[in-house]
């Protein structure tokens, strides 16, 4: 009986085995899309991002980011709120992220008390003067790509994504390294239209918060202009119930200081 038991664990053990073996490309982008983006139904940090020029000189951008999942892996809603430093204190930023569409993206400028609609060709520019696009906030969904798995080699997984409407984009592909234990990904390259490398995103430090694997530290790479910038996230929590009405424009201009301040 032992000896038939232990038969069993090991195919058991060995059939886990090869349906991570048989994981596909399009798998492994979509569980790092969720593990990047979508745990929990949703959640609120605090980001600061420091901006390093080829120089040496820094700037600073700090902000509060929160999150809502419509659905799991689907359409999402973001709110940023800018605190430092006095320039863009009080600036206010919401996604309404479609799998099926273009994004829905309003920028709000207090200076001016303009609500500006950021148009879909904005989303790969640069994010309040950081190396970080506007895309990258709430993450680019996985349909607008095809993926497909480079190597599995170590501890991690290599897939290449290469954007379906090439005119929508300004890189060629960008290669996503995924780590197998958790689907975190750990580093994105993109190419240009030439083929040269010349963007590096890449997760610095990750924490279990939780439960949650949870990347806390982010750095984004300009090889061409030589600065980069650093974002550090604090403050993190998951499930905290946000109300899904804040995400409109109304809340731009009066921000819903009792989920940003927490």
């Amino acid at each position: 009986m032992k000896k038939n038991i232990s038969i069993f664990l090991f195919l058991f053990l060995m059939g886990i085995g090869s349906v991570y073996a048989q994981m596909s490309a399009d798998d492994i982008a979509g569980r790092a899309s969720h593990m990047g983006y979508y745990q929990d139904k949703d959640g609120r940090s605090q980001a600061k991002m420091v901006i390093t020029d080829s120089q040496g000189r820094r700037r600073e951008r700090q902000m509060t980011i929160l999150r809502f999942n419509i659905s799991d892996n689907g359409d999402q809603k973001y709110y940023v709120y800018f605190d430092k430093p006095s320039d863009v204190k009080g600036m206010a930023y919401i996604v309404w992220k479609h799998l099926s569409k273009d994004d829905d993206r309003w920028l709000y400028l207090p200076a001016l008390d303009l609500v500006r609609r950021v148009a879909s060709s904005d989303k790969r520019s640069s994010f309040a003067g950081t190396n970080f696009l506007y895309e990258d906030v709430s993450g680019r969904s996985v349909n607008l790509d095809n993926h497909e798995l480079l190597s599995s080699e170590g501890d991690s997984y290599m897939i290449k994504n290469t954007p379906k409407d090439a005119d929508q984009v300004e890189f060629s592909y960008y290669q996503v390294q995924v780590d197998k234990s958790n689907f975190i990904p750990l580093k994105a390259e993109y190419y240009d239209k030439e083929g040269k490398l010349y963007r590096i995103v890449e997760a610095a430090e990750i924490k279990e918060i939780q439960g949650y694997p949870t990347i806390v530290k982010m750095i984004a790479q300009d090889l061409n202009s030589g600065s980069s910038t650093t974002a550090e996230f604090t403050d993190i929590s998951y499930g905290i119930g946000i109300n899904d009405s804040i995400f409109t424009e109304r809340y731009l201009r009066n921000p819903p200081m009792q989920w940003i301040k927490g």
